[in-house]
């Protein structure tokens, strides 16, 4: 249990990422791979949809146009823009002391490992377990945190989602480097444009990139070595840095195909 696996992976499709968590989660349920922690980002830019969230959520013609990839994730929650960040994801077996109990406290174990890393790069994060979501229900993510969702000064740097299937935990979040959060308005559908402009300042109100509560911006790679490195001391985890076996590969590049990229599963979820 001590002994994980590290994976770092260069930026991808929105189809790929997912289908790769996937996979890794199929894996570790099954026994065939350690508990494992991927860091990776995304390309090109990718608006990516909550389990159970309606395409009617999103403008596809104004998506299309910013040249971004849209996908559902196997895990709940609202709509996120990956861009310019740093994305984790957590697989773990259900028999996993961290997976144990309820999803809020799988997320407040989990979380102590993100506060770590981002401490170690001179932040004061906090990750608490929240009382009130102010009356926030709308599509994006980082309009409000969630229980042990990581916060900067009040404001939402990590959006994280959970699911746990096939005898095992993922997790997984985004961590924003830089740029502008109020971008993922863009891809949304809003009924007119003044609502739209509201939206993006109330992202921008709510959530924080690393960035912006940094001062300075820093490229992906110290940021995923932070990462690591405070899961490592705060989970007492002991990493292996590796990659997808070959049977993780070719489950990722199914999953990939009938799933995670085809317009047909879409439609069939859509109907549920």
């Amino acid at each position: 249990m001590r002994q994980w696996r590290l994976i770092y992976d260069p930026p991808a499709a929105g189809a790929h990422n997912m289908a790769v968590d996937d996979a890794i989660l199929a894996s570790v349920s099954a026994g065939l791979a350690a508990p494992t922690l991927r860091l990776y980002a995304w390309s090109p830019p990718c608006l990516s949809l909550g389990y159970g969230q309606k395409s009617t959520d999103v403008d596809f013609h104004r998506v299309a146009e910013s040249g971004w990839h849209v996908v559902w994730r196997p895990t709940g929650g609202r709509a996120i823009l990956h861009a310019d960040e740093l994305t984790y994801s957590v697989a773990l077996p259900a028999g996993h002391p961290l997976a144990d109990g309820d999803i809020v406290e799988s997320y407040r174990r989990i979380s102590q490992g993100l506060v770590a890393g981002l401490s170690s790069l001179g932040l004061i994060p906090h990750a608490d377990r929240r009382t009130q979501t102010h009356g926030v229900s709308g599509p994006v993510c980082f309009e409000t945190p969630s229980h042990y969702e990581i916060t900067v000064n009040g404001r939402k740097l990590v959006g994280s989602a959970q699911v746990r299937r096939k005898g095992g935990l993922l997790q997984h979040g985004s961590l924003p480097l830089c740029g502008d959060l109020g971008h993922i308005c863009d891809g949304l559908a809003f009924p007119d444009e003044a609502s739209r402009q509201q939206a993006r300042l109330h992202v921008r109100a709510r959530a924080i990139t690393l960035a912006e509560a940094l001062g300075e911006p820093i490229p992906w790679q110290p940021v995923a070595a932070a990462i690591a490195q405070g899961f490592a001391q705060a989970l007492e985890v002991d990493f292996v840095e590796g990659g997808l076996s070959a049977s993780e590969r070719a489950n990722a590049d199914q999953l990939a195909l009938d799933v995670y990229s085809s317009v047909e599963w879409r439609r069939r979820k859509e109907s549920l």
